[in-house]
């Protein structure tokens, strides 16, 4: 493997940097999705039983203790339900910006980087196809298709890095994209269920 590497030439090495990024990217941002993920209907049942109950500041506690932007955007709708609505759907409006932004982190370098290595890969074997046909002149044109064959193969070496580099990197960043949807849709949906467990608390007991 190492002699592969280092037959691909100068290019193997901002392809390897590249790997390695995009390899700490997907680990952490994996890693983080992991740790926020949340039943949301459980949370929610949890959640209405004890508005229903009239127990909002514990409710507002229960949902600080669980670390999720899901469970956040239910507190922040509990703390702020006195305000005016117009003013409540600035204050989600900002947090789920804020929020789609922390869990996009790095997301956008690791879609570069899928770009970017197959253009460095190809990069790479027009170099090593310049230097296999310049020792093919040098030579008069008279070489050993063992030689040339040899030349090509090594030229060729860094097109399949960067393919191999950029293809989970983009399947990953489109992976993460779609969470980061499914993420910010998930958020609309608790603050929609919060906001109508309250109207509903203060439909049948008047509470402000």
């Amino acid at each position: 493997m190492v002699e592969f590497f280092l037959k691909g030439g100068l290019v193997m090495w901002p392809i390897l940097a590249c790997s390695i990024v995009a390899l700490g990217i997907i680990l952490e941002r994996l890693y983080t999705f992991s740790q926020i993920k949340l039943n949301i209907s459980d949370f929610l049942t949890e959640v209405k039983n004890m508005i229903e109950n009239e127990r909002v500041e514990q409710a507002i506690d229960f949902c600080r203790r669980t670390h999720s932007p899901l469970a956040g955007v239910c507190a922040l709708v509990l703390e702020n339900r006195k305000l005016p609505s117009t003013v409540r759907e600035e204050i989600l409006s900002w947090y789920c910006s804020r929020e789609i932004r922390k869990m996009g982190k790095n997301v956008r370098i690791l879609g570069i980087i899928g770009h970017i290595s197959p253009l460095l890969g190809l990069f790479g074997t027009v170099l090593g196809m310049i230097k296999t046909f310049m020792t093919v002149e040098n030579l008069g044109g008279v070489v050993d298709p063992k030689t040339l064959a040899g030349g090509i193969w090594e030229a060729l070496i860094t097109t399949a890095a960067g393919l191999a580099v950029a293809i989970p990197s983009l399947v990953i960043y489109h992976y993460i994209e779609g969470k980061i949807d499914d993420l910010s849709s998930e958020i609309r949906e608790v603050a929609f269920e919060t906001e109508s467990m309250l109207k509903g608390v203060r439909n049948e007991s008047g509470y402000p």
